[in-house]
């Protein structure tokens, strides 16, 4: 049996290489934000579903108690000594609380998230997601 020696270049060029990378960023670039995007749309429809869950327990909360609570955290107490509606409070998808009003100034009660950036009003990922939109 005989062995085949190979006497090729093995390997890429440092010129090959940087064409390649030069061509990965560019990619990169253009990709990336739309990507960030949608991350940030997915959060948005997060906040949107929880607001929805957390206007379910309010009205199961208000069924046992005959009224909407004061704050949240009565939630997690239960009307009348009974049963907590929820068993810890969730937080928005950037990590903050919801703000509850009661009465609403948009309806019985107004579900707050301030978005990204966790202050009033804002644009993109920091606008505000509420109960009454």
């Amino acid at each position: 049996m005989k062995i085949k020696k190979y006497r090729g270049n093995a390997g890429f060029t440092l010129l090959e290489l940087l064409v390649v990378l030069a061509i990965l960023a560019m990619l990169a670039g253009l990709v990336g934000p739309r990507v960030m995007d949608q991350f940030g749309k997915g959060k948005h429809d997060a906040a949107v579903a929880q607001i929805g869950s957390l206007k379910g327990a309010l009205d199961l909360y208000r069924l046992d108690a005959g009224r909407y609570p004061q704050s949240l955290e009565e939630l997690t107490k239960g009307a009348n000594g009974g049963k907590p509606v929820l068993d810890k409070l969730p937080k928005d998808p950037w990590g903050n609380l919801y703000q509850y009003r009661f009465p609403g100034e948009h309806g019985d009660f107004d579900i707050v998230s301030y978005g990204a950036d966790g202050s009033p009003g804002g644009e993109g990922e920091s606008k505000d997601i509420t109960s009454w939109q």
